[in-house]
């Protein structure tokens, strides 16, 4: 891994100036991004910044090289990140130390969960954030990974959560089942960002209707992030479980969104 150079990032208004090592040219994706246009994800940069105020607390659920965490951190007052991959978490710790921000950052070198325990990554050759923590059936090589319940872990160690991103290629039900006696627990459940992709959650063997029904048990209101026009659309438990139903009835199709679950930002 090469870290004689790192890429600045250009994030309209961002007041501090940051700096990130991205992956070489193996990577297609995320950090090809990064490096030729110095941001990654304009629309959900900007939601992260507008969701957050200082000292705010943020939880990264696959956090690849720490490009949302380093974000945050400049504004929240305590962050969680947690990576499994070995070369993406040498990068996220990395991209902390480049940016001066270890000690507002707590870097798991591990998976989310439903429970405690051991698994595999299987890791994508090309795009770097499309590791996963089942087999898919494609060959891919495997390394073995530690799996933390999200609550058994963040109990104790935290007694409030304004804003949890999770981006985990198909394995989000997990994570939030993990989380669930945590948020469910607080006096206020946070915002949540997440990626809905019911093919990966079917291979991870769940669905997106068992997520975005145990979603719902937040009773908080639901949107899809609209990366077109750059906005949030309002939607709700009943109409996103029915999109996941009409996905899975096409086989092979790959269709996704990001959702926000939780009030839209106060701007």
């Amino acid at each position: 891994m090469n870290l004689s150079n790192s890429i600045p990032l250009n994030i309209p208004g961002l007041a501090t100036n940051l700096r990130l090592h991205v992956h070489g040219d193996h990577d297609r994706f995320v950090s090809r991004r990064i490096a030729e246009e110095g941001i990654w994800e304009p629309y959900e940069t900007s939601l992260v910044m507008d969701l957050l105020h200082p000292g705010a607390v943020f939880v990264d659920v696959g956090a690849n090289i720490g490009y949302f965490t380093v974000l945050a951190a400049t504004t929240a007052g305590k962050v969680f990140a947690f990576e499994p991959d070995p070369e993406n978490f040498r990068l996220l710790e990395a991209n902390l130390a480049l940016n001066a921000l270890q000690r507002k950052v707590t870097a798991v070198p591990a998976a989310l969960a439903e429970e405690d325990g051991e698994g595999r990554l299987y890791l994508s050759e090309d795009n770097l954030g499309d590791h996963q923590i089942y087999a898919a059936g494609d060959a891919r090589e495997s390394v073995p990974i530690e799996l933390l319940s999200g609550s058994h872990y963040l109990q104790g160690r935290l007694d409030s959560l304004d804003l949890l991103k999770v981006d985990t290629q198909g394995s989000e039900y997990g994570v939030m089942a993990g989380l669930m006696p945590l948020l469910s627990a607080l006096a206020r459940p946070p915002r949540i960002l997440l990626e809905l992709t019911p093919l990966s959650l079917r291979h991870a063997g769940s669905s997106g209707r068992a997520l975005v029904e145990l979603l719902g048990e937040l009773r908080q209101s639901f949107w899809i992030v609209d990366h077109i026009e750059h906005r949030l659309v309002a939607s709700s438990c009943e109409e996103l479980a029915g999109w996941c139903d009409d996905v899975d009835a096409v086989a092979g199709d790959a269709g996704f969104m990001n959702i926000l679950v939780g009030p839209t930002p106060a701007v």
